[in-house]
């Protein structure tokens, strides 16, 4: 199967994927192609597989501990309230974590609800010229998480 999920993974192993923020264990850190929260990401894994449940427990360990310090990299350095992270794979039936950092400043109606609620066909597309400061900084903060002795969160 080829879902865009692989097509991604692909272009970052050929140094064309312009979303990439950082390579870790279990994949690739990329910014999402809409920022209509700025520093929504996604984790995608490295082989690209169907789901979580086809890994063994240690790559599960992996592929969730590194979602997690993506998460910790948001907190550090966009200022942002909590992170929300999820795991469908309904539209594309390949393993990936969305990693949508939340804002204080967000308004009410939406910050309460999932962000599936956004009006993404209209949300500020990715631009690397524009989001490359961003990127960088969390590749700097990522890199730290992942050095640490525990990958301890920001709080």
């Amino acid at each position: 199967m080829s879902t865009l999920i692989h097509h991604r993974v692909e272009a970052a192993h050929q140094g064309m994927n312009p979303t990439v923020i950082c390579r870790v264990r279990s994949g690739w850190v990329v910014l999402g192609d809409v920022q209509f929260l700025p520093g929504y990401s996604l984790l995608l894994p490295d082989p690209v597989v169907a789901d979580l449940n086809v890994l063994t427990m240690i790559q599960r360990t992996n592929f969730l501990q590194d979602m997690a310090i993506v998460g910790d990299a948001l907190l550090a350095v966009t200022g942002a309230l909590r992170i929300n992270y999820e795991i469908l794979g309904n539209s594309e039936a390949a393993l990936h974590a969305h990693i949508f950092p939340r804002y204080a400043t967000e308004p009410e109606e939406k910050r309460q609800k999932p962000v599936w609620f956004y009006d993404w066909e209209s949300a500020r597309v990715f631009d690397a010229e524009r989001d490359g400061q961003l990127m960088q900084e969390m590749a700097e903060a990522i890199q730290r998480y992942q050095d640490s002795e525990y990958g301890s969160s920001t709080r």
